[in-house]
Protein backbone atom coordinates (compact mmCIF):
# COMPACT_ATOMS: atom_id res chain seq x y z
CA UNK A 1 0.00 0.00 0.00
CA UNK A 2 1.29 3.47 -0.91
CA UNK A 3 0.81 6.25 1.60
CA UNK A 4 0.66 9.86 0.46
CA UNK A 5 2.87 12.28 2.33
CA UNK A 6 0.73 15.09 3.69
CA UNK A 7 1.77 18.33 5.33
CA UNK A 8 -0.55 20.08 7.79
CA UNK A 9 0.05 23.39 5.99
CA UNK A 10 1.96 24.52 2.89
CA UNK A 11 5.73 24.35 3.12
CA UNK A 12 7.07 27.89 3.36
CA UNK A 13 7.97 29.26 -0.06
CA UNK A 14 5.88 26.76 -2.07
CA UNK A 15 2.75 28.90 -2.16
CA UNK A 16 3.49 32.54 -2.85
CA UNK A 17 0.77 34.38 -4.78
CA UNK A 18 2.85 37.57 -5.01
CA UNK A 19 5.76 35.66 -6.57
CA UNK A 20 3.33 34.03 -8.98
CA UNK A 21 1.98 37.41 -10.10
CA UNK A 22 5.52 38.76 -10.48
CA UNK A 23 6.52 35.76 -12.61
CA UNK A 24 3.39 36.22 -14.74
CA UNK A 25 4.11 39.91 -15.29
CA UNK A 26 7.74 39.18 -16.15
CA UNK A 27 6.73 36.46 -18.62
CA UNK A 28 4.14 38.68 -20.29
CA UNK A 29 6.64 41.53 -20.59
CA UNK A 30 9.16 39.18 -22.20
CA UNK A 31 6.53 37.82 -24.61
CA UNK A 32 5.35 41.33 -25.53
CA UNK A 33 8.91 42.51 -26.15
CA UNK A 34 9.47 39.60 -28.55
CA UNK A 35 6.20 39.93 -30.48
CA UNK A 36 6.36 41.29 -34.01
CA UNK A 37 4.78 44.71 -34.37
CA UNK A 38 2.76 43.59 -37.40
CA UNK A 39 1.19 40.66 -35.52
CA UNK A 40 0.54 42.79 -32.41
CA UNK A 41 -1.16 45.48 -34.53
CA UNK A 42 -3.28 42.91 -36.41
CA UNK A 43 -4.28 41.26 -33.14
CA UNK A 44 -5.21 44.60 -31.52
CA UNK A 45 -7.39 45.46 -34.53
CA UNK A 46 -9.04 42.02 -34.39
CA UNK A 47 -9.76 42.36 -30.67
CA UNK A 48 -11.31 45.79 -31.24
CA UNK A 49 -13.52 44.45 -34.04
CA UNK A 50 -14.74 41.58 -31.87
CA UNK A 51 -15.23 43.97 -28.93
CA UNK A 52 -17.53 46.18 -31.01
CA UNK A 53 -19.82 43.18 -31.63
CA UNK A 54 -20.60 42.89 -27.93
CA UNK A 55 -20.50 39.09 -27.84
CA UNK A 56 -18.18 36.90 -25.78
CA UNK A 57 -15.09 35.67 -27.63
CA UNK A 58 -11.71 34.04 -27.13
CA UNK A 59 -8.43 34.00 -29.03
CA UNK A 60 -9.55 31.10 -31.24
CA UNK A 61 -12.42 33.22 -32.59
CA UNK A 62 -9.95 35.78 -33.95
CA UNK A 63 -8.25 33.03 -35.95
CA UNK A 64 -11.49 31.33 -37.02
CA UNK A 65 -12.78 34.60 -38.43
CA UNK A 66 -9.56 35.17 -40.35
CA UNK A 67 -8.81 38.35 -38.43
CA UNK A 68 -5.32 37.32 -37.31
CA UNK A 69 -2.95 34.42 -37.89
CA UNK A 70 -1.86 32.00 -35.19
CA UNK A 71 1.15 33.64 -33.49
CA UNK A 72 4.59 32.04 -33.52
CA UNK A 73 4.12 31.32 -29.81
CA UNK A 74 0.92 30.97 -27.73
CA UNK A 75 2.59 33.29 -25.22
CA UNK A 76 1.75 36.21 -27.54
CA UNK A 77 -1.97 36.09 -26.70
CA UNK A 78 -1.73 37.10 -23.04
CA UNK A 79 -0.06 40.46 -23.58
CA UNK A 80 -2.42 41.29 -26.46
CA UNK A 81 -5.53 40.70 -24.37
CA UNK A 82 -3.96 42.36 -21.32
CA UNK A 83 -3.26 45.55 -23.32
CA UNK A 84 -6.82 45.62 -24.66
CA UNK A 85 -8.22 45.06 -21.18
CA UNK A 86 -6.02 47.75 -19.62
CA UNK A 87 -7.16 50.17 -22.36
CA UNK A 88 -10.82 49.54 -21.49
CA UNK A 89 -11.58 47.83 -24.82
CA UNK A 90 -12.51 44.44 -23.35
CA UNK A 91 -13.27 42.83 -20.02
CA UNK A 92 -13.10 39.22 -18.89
CA UNK A 93 -16.57 37.66 -18.72
CA UNK A 94 -15.77 34.05 -17.89
CA UNK A 95 -13.85 30.93 -18.80
CA UNK A 96 -14.44 28.24 -21.41
CA UNK A 97 -12.60 25.39 -23.07
CA UNK A 98 -10.34 26.76 -25.76
CA UNK A 99 -11.46 26.11 -29.32
CA UNK A 100 -7.82 26.00 -30.47
CA UNK A 101 -6.77 22.41 -31.19
CA UNK A 102 -3.15 23.26 -30.38
CA UNK A 103 -3.97 23.65 -26.68
CA UNK A 104 -6.10 20.50 -26.31
CA UNK A 105 -9.28 22.16 -24.94
CA UNK A 106 -7.50 23.81 -22.03
CA UNK A 107 -9.41 26.46 -20.11
CA UNK A 108 -9.08 30.03 -21.36
CA UNK A 109 -10.71 33.35 -20.63
CA UNK A 110 -13.58 34.68 -22.61
CA UNK A 111 -13.78 38.39 -23.28
CA UNK A 112 -16.38 40.93 -24.31
CA UNK A 113 -16.18 44.53 -25.39
CA UNK A 114 -16.87 46.93 -22.55
CA UNK A 115 -20.05 48.96 -22.73
CA UNK A 116 -17.98 52.18 -22.74
CA UNK A 117 -15.86 50.97 -25.67
CA UNK A 118 -18.89 49.85 -27.66
CA UNK A 119 -20.58 53.23 -27.12
CA UNK A 120 -17.45 55.16 -28.11
CA UNK A 121 -16.86 52.98 -31.19
CA UNK A 122 -20.46 53.27 -32.42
Amino acid sequence: MTVQLQFPEPVEGTVDPAAGETAKADGMALAAANTSVSWADACAAAIKLMARRGTAFQAADLIAEGLVDEPDSPNRWGPAFLRASAAGVIEAVGYAKSKRATVHSSICRTWQGTADYRRAAA
